[in-house]
């Protein structure tokens, strides 16, 4: 009777283990998450540059759901981040007031997340208007910069990340 009641006790132990482990397991998942999280708040801000050259309106939304996937991702996460959109070239188009077929979306976008700008290439935009005889209008969200690409140049010697979507 007695080894019958230490086979039971042995029993009841290993039944308890088995249960309390899943739990256990979860708990330091979730810490582990948690510490991630804290990791990644701590550090500084994440900066990205988008680059879009082409008159194309899927890759200007490509680009813009890139930047608002970004943004959200590191929201999720407690994290600060900062994104620009560079446009130059055929590109511009998509800050031109006139021809931009993304124009609403920039503007919902732009009050929603003010962490994501707009840079218009000046050297395009001069050129443009030469070849069109008129001044080429953008969308009040974007800001002029000389160059596009020494835009680019110049925020990825500062560190940001470049992705062309």
């Amino acid at each position: 009777m007695k080894r019958l009641h230490s086979v039971v006790a042995v029993a009841i132990a290993i039944v308890a283990l088995l249960v309390a482990a899943p739990s256990q397991a979860q708990e330091k998942k979730q810490s582990s998450a948690q510490l991630s999280k804290r990791i990644v708040a701590d550090k500084k801000v994440h900066r990205l540059i988008l680059q879009v050259n082409t008159n194309d309106p899927a890759m200007m939304n490509l680009a813009l759901n890139n930047a608002t996937n970004v943004t959200q991702y590191y929201k999720d996460l407690g994290a600060k981040v900062t994104v620009e959109i560079v446009t130059f070239g055929p590109g511009l188009h998509m800050l031109r007031d006139d021809t931009s077929p993304v124009k609403a979306r920039i503007k919902a976008i732009s009050e929603s997340t003010p962490s994501i700008s707009f840079a218009a290439c000046g050297n395009t935009r001069e050129n443009m208007s030469k070849v069109e005889s008129k001044e080429i209008p953008l969308i009040a969200e974007a800001k002029v910069v000389k160059s596009g690409v020494v835009r680019v140049r110049e925020l990825q010697e500062q560190g940001w990340s470049y992705v062309k979507p």
